[in-house]
């Protein structure tokens, strides 16, 4: 039983760890020179695990032409309130506005 329970209770933090966590993200140097925008950086830590490290999918639907299908206020509201099995609430306010526009130029 306490196998089990602790099965359960490793397997819960890692899909909270996955899920990210934080709201403070600024430009930071990347590898190579380039520089990571906040919008990336919020989406490599709330939305990668599911959509990949470089929007080509995965769990979720892939991102690289998300600004071809929807518009930044139907992204927003995607990210806002979930669509599907994707839940909403991982990114709010302004997270959510920054990362919404940054998808919307995928194009």
């Amino acid at each position: 039983m306490k196998k089990k329970l602790f099965g359960l209770f490793a397997s819960t933090a890692i899909v909270l760890a996955a899920c990210g966590g934080g709201n403070t993200a600024t430009e930071k140097p990347a590898t190579g020179g380039e520089t990571v925008s906040a919008a990336e950086s919020l989406y490599k830590k709330s939305c990668a695990s599911c959509h990949g490290q470089n929007l080509e999918g995965g769990v979720g639907p892939a991102l690289d032409k998300a600004g071809g299908k929807f518009s930044q206020d139907e992204i927003t509201d995607i990210i806002v309130n979930g669509r599907g099995g994707m839940p909403g609430g991982l990114l709010r306010g302004e997270d959510a506005d920054k990362v919404a526009e940054w998808l919307a130029a995928k194009k």
